[in-house]
């Protein structure tokens, strides 16, 4: 099959090599994942100093902590003595320092080196040069953003830039008042597939009447295979009789009250390149964080969040995550499915988009971009 010659409806996709050589994904590591703004950890989930969590960015791990004075340190996982692992687990709780297993090298909140064997033996080692290396860190959404970048791109032009191409300005999503919502679930998915079929995958609607039933019931216009995202500033209508973003559409929980009436029975939805999702809806926001380990695996954590008081109160919010949990589901499983034949003879020069897709082309052009093609 070839997409060379394609009438004008519709436009080519990305080879399928693109989804499964491994040197491909080494050059996604590099010059996106390692390079751009990577949203890590929830900042609710470094509740006092002394608690951090560990995560994978591109080829590094990351060790994010909250320092004494209760801001948000991140540093590469890696012992300035000889290279070992400074913390194995993926989260934890520290008193006042951080100890290298291997030979004891222990380091504060701050990166600083304070103690070492026979340190006073070496009264010319510097011990913030030898500290730990220290990774740039934004927070914002509540959560915390790394960049390993030495020269950090504008936090503002790409990050915030997403949003004002998506919503036409950032104050539309600073209505959910994000960073002080709480978590009521979180459900950690691991895809078999690569990163950018679920990317592809979240920004289209074609697929929705096929394998979503539940979700176009409550936004039928998601059935016609325009996606949200398609539009500028566009939320997709609940359907008449909907009462809330729910499975079964009855009524979901207490209202976020700085929303305007305009995103009231509304669902929104914005890719933050290159792994965040973020859909917004009148009583809660879900946000999809992409962790991509392998050129066929991908882990994406998502959180639901909600009003603090729904939380604290214990309410049922199970209708409401069961509705976008069955989303993922249905979603990770196309992707599951379509990962294998990307390795296909086939696919060697691609798929193609048709006009509902075609925004995907500007992703796969940003792609290329990135990697240097």
């Amino acid at each position: 099959m070839s997409t060379t010659s394609l009438p004008p409806s519709l436009m080519a996709t990305l080879p399928g090599e693109h989804y499964t050589d491994p040197q491909v994904f080494a050059l996604e590591q590099k010059h996106i994942f390692e390079s751009m703004w990577f949203c890590a950890v929830r900042a609710a989930d470094l509740p006092k100093p002394g608690a951090f969590k560990t995560v994978q960015v591109g080829t590094e791990s990351i060790l994010i902590t909250r320092a004494r004075d209760n801001s948000i340190r991140a540093f590469y996982n890696v012992c300035r003595h000889r290279g070992a692992r400074i913390c194995t687990e993926d989260s934890g709780e520290v008193k006042r320092a951080f100890q290298c297993p291997y030979h004891a090298w222990t380091y504060d909140l701050e990166g600083k080196l304070i103690a070492a064997p026979n340190l006073t033996k070496m009264p010319d080692l510097d011990r913030v040069e030898f500290g730990l290396v220290n990774v740039a860190v934004r927070e914002w959404l509540g959560y915390v953003w790394v960049c390993l970048a030495d020269e950090p791109p504008s936090f503002e032009d790409t990050v915030l830039g997403e949003v004002r191409t998506r919503l036409g300005d950032v104050a539309s999503l600073d209505n959910y008042d994000v960073a002080n919502l709480a978590l009521g679930r979180r459900i950690v998915y691991d895809v078999k597939a690569n990163w950018k079929l679920i990317v592809e995958n979240f920004m289209e609607c074609y697929h929705c009447a096929t394998i979503h039933p539940e979700l176009t019931e409550v936004l039928p216009e998601f059935a016609d295979g325009y996606a949200a995202q398609y539009y500028v500033g566009h939320g997709a209508l609940f359907g008449e009789g909907i009462q809330g973003f729910t499975v079964d559409g009855s009524e979901g929980l207490d209202r976020i009250p700085t929303i305007s009436e305009d995103q009231d029975r509304r669902y929104y939805a914005i890719t933050i390149k290159p792994q965040v999702f973020v859909n917004m809806v009148p009583d809660h926001v879900i946000v999809h964080r992409m962790f991509p380990l392998a050129v066929d695996r991908t882990v994406v954590e998502c959180d639901w969040l909600y009003l603090p008081e729904v939380v604290a109160s214990g309410k049922d919010v199970s209708r409401s995550v069961e509705l976008f949990h069955r989303v993922n589901e249905q979603d990770f499983d196309a992707c599951e499915r379509t990962q294998p034949s990307m390795s296909s003879r086939t696919y060697a020069k691609g798929g193609v988009l048709v006009p509902s897709e075609h925004h995907i082309g500007l992703f796969h052009d940003w792609v290329r971009g990135k990697i240097g093609e």
